[in-house]
């Protein structure tokens, strides 16, 4: 009798070995690719390491990850369709680069309306949320941010007010500073970051829109010399999931996801860039050639009034997408305030 209990204590633990086995079988392992399309020297590489790092972590060694920086898997203004086609599985995007496809983020474009990329990023996150599946969903929206306030720098002349654009080639950040262009008369060259050095060299832009802290690592300190101190606009930014790997995990591995999707991570991400972002103004004060240079508060109000035609233009455009763009608006600018980022 003890022989045959023996026996089926044994086949009892062989057989949760085999369950066990099997269970750990089916939880299939991942190795994410990450794509940027910024140098590996720019702050979001760090920030994405960490980011896969902790992900790795908390699935029990189940996602593995590489961040592929610099173009490597493909042209910037090309991200969001390689997260939604799986050419990579998490990327970075600038919702910007292309006009009219996602207009509710284009909010965040806005002149005048971020004051700062920290509280900026977590209002704009906390915002978007609720919108992200009308604009973004062939893919799993993962986190929203901005960086820290953005001017003009020029190759040829002083933009002290907006009659100066008049008959310039400029470089805009993304669809709203490009409508800003043309509507004040000047002319819009498109081109990546990465690129924009080159089409000043060569005399293609006359300037650009840009952040400070990345004017030099983009070597852009090399050909524009003067700069406006005035925080213009902020650009906004995603991570975006490629629906099907997430699709393929298992409970515990889209949870590791979902945690690493949030607010609090839109902040980890944003923080160290908006630090890196806001030294560059010191930085490029203290470079010799260089003219840094305040607008008096009559110029200031010249470029907000010149501004105002652009938050029309962007309630029409959601509008069309069937969102309300008063009650929109009111959310976010709600949500500035909240988190200490309103202009």
């Amino acid at each position: 009798m003890k022989d045959r209990f023996t026996g089926y204590v044994c086949a009892a633990a062989i057989a949760a070995m085999i369950g066990s086995g099997a269970a750990l079988a089916q939880e299939k392992t991942f190795d994410l690719k990450i794509s940027h399309w910024v140098p590996p020297s720019h702050p979001l590489q760090k920030a994405l390491e960490e980011w896969g790092a902790d992900v790795e972590k908390e699935s029990g060694g189940t996602i593995h990850y590489k961040v592929f920086p610099a173009q490597q898997l493909g042209k910037a203004f090309d991200h969001y369709d390689m997260a939604r086609d799986g050419i990579a599985d998490l990327t970075y995007i600038n919702p910007g680069y292309q006009p009219g496809r996602f207009p509710i983020i284009a909010a965040g474009e806005l002149p005048f309306l971020i004051a700062n990329a920290k509280g900026g990023s977590q209002a704009l996150d906390a915002w978007y949320r609720k919108y992200a599946d009308k604009e973004m969903k062939d893919v799993k929206f993962c986190l929203a941010f901005v960086h820290d306030p953005g001017s003009f720098h020029s190759k040829t002349k002083k933009i002290v007010l907006p009659s100066d654009i008049k008959g310039m080639k400029i470089r805009p950040a993304h669809a709203t500073m490009a409508e800003w262009v043309k509507q004040l008369g000047g002319t819009n060259v498109q081109s990546s970051a990465p690129e924009v050095r080159d089409i000043l060299d060569k005399g293609v832009a006359d300037a650009v829109t840009f952040p400070w802290g990345s004017v030099p690592l983009f070597g852009i300190d090399k050909v524009a010399t003067y700069h406006a101190e005035m925080p213009l606009y902020t650009t906004t930014f995603a991570f975006v999931f490629n629906k099907n790997t997430y699709n393929q995990m298992s409970a515990k591995q889209k949870k590791a996801i979902d945690d690493h999707c949030t607010n609090e991570w839109a902040l980890k991400i944003a923080a160290p860039w908006a630090d890196f972002e806001h030294a560059g103004i010191a930085k490029i004060k203290a470079e010799a050639g260089h003219e840094v240079y305040e607008l008096t508060p009559a110029q200031l109000a010249e470029w907000k009034k010149s501004a105002e035609p652009l938050e029309k233009a962007w309630a029409a455009n959601v509008k069309k997408v069937g969102v309300d763009p008063d009650a929109a608006m009111n959310e976010l600018k709600a949500d500035l305030v909240k988190y200490k980022a309103a202009y």
